[in-house]
């Protein structure tokens, strides 16, 4: 019955990472205070440029939640399921976030997305086997990554797109914030090599979604 719950639990976490609405957001959007007429001062270039950069957003959150789940599943150290947990809360927020502005610059969700949480979650639960040390760490490592990718975005966005701006301000932010707690509760530094490997990982959903 125990493992019919599990299995129950994570079919329902899937369904609602893949299917996030946006009003599933715990908080309202960073761009809910912005005009949204200024949409329609963006270009057809302008609207279809950030329409990409938001779909590849949705799509990290999605990998996000994935890899957090996954190492959730398989972690036995309580200080990093309660940090998991923690970040996971914020990270669904961001995930509604970009699910919103994807549907309000008339775009849609990758096709791609339901391979990338099948491997982001096989991952996450792969680094869940080892200590608490290398599980923050890999956290750390992560959001090291999305900080990086968010800067990126954040000098590519076209200039009158405030309201995607103001997401992925907010997103990088807090995404910063879960790496330094990750770090300050015990979590290893990776070395150059690793970050390499995470890295280009990273740009391989990065090239793809921007596109499907």
């Amino acid at each position: 019955m125990q493992r019919l719950d599990t299995l129950v639990e994570a079919a329902d976490q899937v369904m609602r990472t893949l299917f996030a609405v946006p009003d599933a957001s715990a908080r309202r959007s960073p761009a809910g205070p912005l005009d949204a007429e200024a949409d329609s001062e963006l270009d057809h270039e302008a609207k279809r440029h950030s329409q990409g950069l938001m779909r590849v957003n949705h799509t990290g959150e999605i990998c996000a939640q994935a890899l957090y789940a996954g190492q959730a599943l398989t972690s036995r150290s309580p200080e990093v399921s309660a940090h998991l947990q923690c970040a996971a809360k914020e990270e669904l927020d961001h995930l509604a976030w970009c699910a919103e502005r994807l549907t309000e610059l008339g775009g849609r969700p990758s096709l791609l997305n339901p391979a990338f949480y099948a491997v982001s979650y096989m991952l996450g639960a792969g680094v869940g086997l080892f200590d608490s040390r290398i599980g923050l760490g890999f956290v750390a490592a992560t959001e090291e990554q999305v900080c990086e990718h968010l800067d990126r975005h954040l000098r590519s966005l076209p200039e009158k797109d405030l309201r995607s701006r103001a997401v992925l301000q907010a997103m990088r932010e807090e995404e910063g914030q879960h790496g330094t707690d990750a770090l300050a509760a015990g979590g290893a530094e990776f070395p150059h090599a690793v970050k390499e490997m995470m890295r280009l990982s990273s740009k391989l959903m990065t090239n793809t979604t921007y596109h499907k």
